[in-house]
């Protein structure tokens, strides 16, 4: 077993301000086994962070319907293969595929790869962009770097198909991320790079069965393939390298498909690299993945991102949900369902009573327009934020989560489950001596809590955050009753605060 080394590195070499931990002259390496890397611990930083901000947008952004996946449903005439089992699931065509013939052409003359010259981001102003993620109280920013497509945000020795060569002819990863730690907040970036050599339906009758365009759509091979360990070390890993090494992400998240067999070899490798990326700027970095299929990082050696799901009992680990502000969509879409921000303030609250965070998706247009009713919610978000933000950013999870009848659907993308919280749904947390007590849905007249009854704790003083004056509360052996004041102008979860 491979021991821990250590290093010097040089101090100051960080890509953001924000997270770097006190210098120190000598660190710990990470090397290529379990043992080592169950020494690496989620820095504070990242568990006081609480609300991040994440960023679908790319060339399937232009075909504004079916954007999730557009690039592999444009193509599923049939032959719907599951990518988690690799199985046919129906022999009907996607809707995709006729909505492209008939706006774009025929997918054989028309493929995704000319959606990528229709990307235009005329209007794309990224210190707009990170204004707007600021006073939403977002703490940290991730911006795809790559989706399934292949296609890459950022300038690439290792693709030509990339945005500093085509389409916008810019690197769009620069941009964002360079703004982000201009503006203050955290830097991260994500990858979906692995699922891209099975996201393609490759046909002859299309244009991914083109063997000229093997490097973007993938080697020639039947959907549902393993991947071979040659596109993975001339393609993935060098891509995955290239996107750490110059970006130097603060925060590096990865998509499903990481967590396959084939993968594998490169789970304790990507994780001891970029480790060590992190050391060598002095700064201690979060990997953020998927346990879906099977347990590719064992506890304590990543951090664990829950996609569209939540937990439903305390976690002892940190842990990130990511979901969307579109219920039905990550990228835009002509057709999106937004999210509202007192659903989004519940959840969040429901999420940190439990040890997690929340990792917020938006999707802009085409032309780089954040749509105004994703930017509403933001901005909602924001306004809670600023006045209940004490009982989030840096605050803990308390003995229990919280109180009502109301349980988190748990799985993978069990988020639809989910059923709306109630007056009786209370959670916790506590920061600096405080504990938090926040009705998530509150009644008009008064909030009752079974939790903080008379034979739990004694409780002198109560103050609603936002709201100046006092408030009225009795406490029996049953539960304690808060009397609410009238006209506040508080919306949303009402957050008490108690002197422990």
């Amino acid at each position: 077993m491979k021991r821990l080394v250590i290093l010097s590195v040089l101090a100051g070499l960080i890509s953001c301000s924000t997270p770097k931990e006190e210098e120190t002259t000598e660190v710990k390496s990470y090397t290529e086994d379990w043992e080592s890397l169950k020494e690496y611990e989620i820095p504070q930083w990242m568990k006081d962070s609480k609300f991040g901000i994440f960023i679908h947008w790319g060339p399937n952004s232009a075909a504004e319907l079916y954007t999730d996946w557009y690039p592999r449903w444009m193509y599923l005439d049939s032959g719907n293969v599951n990518p988690q089992t690799g199985k046919i699931t129906t022999s009907k065509p996607h809707p995709a595929v006729a909505y492209h013939r008939e706006k774009f052409g025929d997918q054989k003359d028309f493929g995704y790869k000319d959606l990528i010259p229709l990307w235009t981001m005329e209007n794309f102003n990224p210190v707009e962009w990170v204004d707007v993620f600021k006073k939403s109280g977002a703490q940290y920013v991730v911006p795809v770097a790559e989706h399934h497509d292949g296609f890459a945000l950022y300038e690439s020795s290792v693709t030509r198909w990339n945005a500093v060569d085509m389409g916008p002819k810019r690197d769009v990863l620069k941009d964002l991320t360079d703004e982000i730690k201009r503006q203050g907040l955290i830097c991260g970036v994500s990858s979906h790079l692995a699922f891209n050599y099975n996201f393609y339906n490759q046909k002859a009758h299309f244009d991914t069965g083109d063997p000229q365009y093997a490097d973007l759509y993938a080697p020639p091979h039947q959907m549902g393939d393993s991947v071979t360990s040659e596109w993975l070390a001339e393609v993935w890993w060098p891509r995955t390298k290239e996107i750490i090494d110059k970006y130097d992400p603060d925060i590096l998240w990865f998509d499903f498909y990481l967590d396959r067999p084939e993968f594998v070899p490169y789970h304790k490798k990507l994780a001891a690299y970029y480790y060590n990326s992190g050391l060598k700027r002095n700064t201690d970095v979060v990997l953020q993945t998927k346990n879906f299929r099977f347990e590719s990082y064992k506890k304590g050696t990543h951090m664990l991102d829950l996609e569209r799901s939540k937990m439903d009992s305390i976690r002892s680990e940190y842990w990130q949900t990511d979901t969307s502000i579109g219920k039905n969509s990550w990228y835009y879409t002509t057709n999106w369902k937004p999210k509202e921000a007192g659903e989004l303030i519940a959840d969040l609250v429901d999420i940190v009573s439990k040890n997690g965070c929340l990792l917020l998706n938006i999707g802009p247009r085409k032309d780089g327009i954040i749509p105004d009713d994703q930017k509403k919610t933001l901005l909602d978000m924001g306004k809670w934020l600023k006045i209940n933000g004490e009982a989030i950013y840096g605050s803990k999870y308390w003995e229990v989560f919280g109180e009502g009848p109301t349980r988190s659907a748990t799985g993978h993308l069990s988020e639809s489950k989910n059923k709306k919280f109630t007056e009786e749904d209370i959670r916790f947390t506590t920061n600096d001596g405080y504990l938090y007590a926040i009705a998530l849905e509150p009644a008009d007249d008064e909030v009752n809590i079974k939790y903080l009854n008379s034979g739990k704790m004694k409780v002198d003083k109560i103050s609603l955050l936002g709201y100046e004056g006092d408030i009225e509360f009795d406490q029996n052996e049953e539960q304690m009753t808060i009397k609410l004041p009238q006209n506040t102008g508080l919306e949303h979860s009402l957050v008490f605060k108690i002197k422990i």
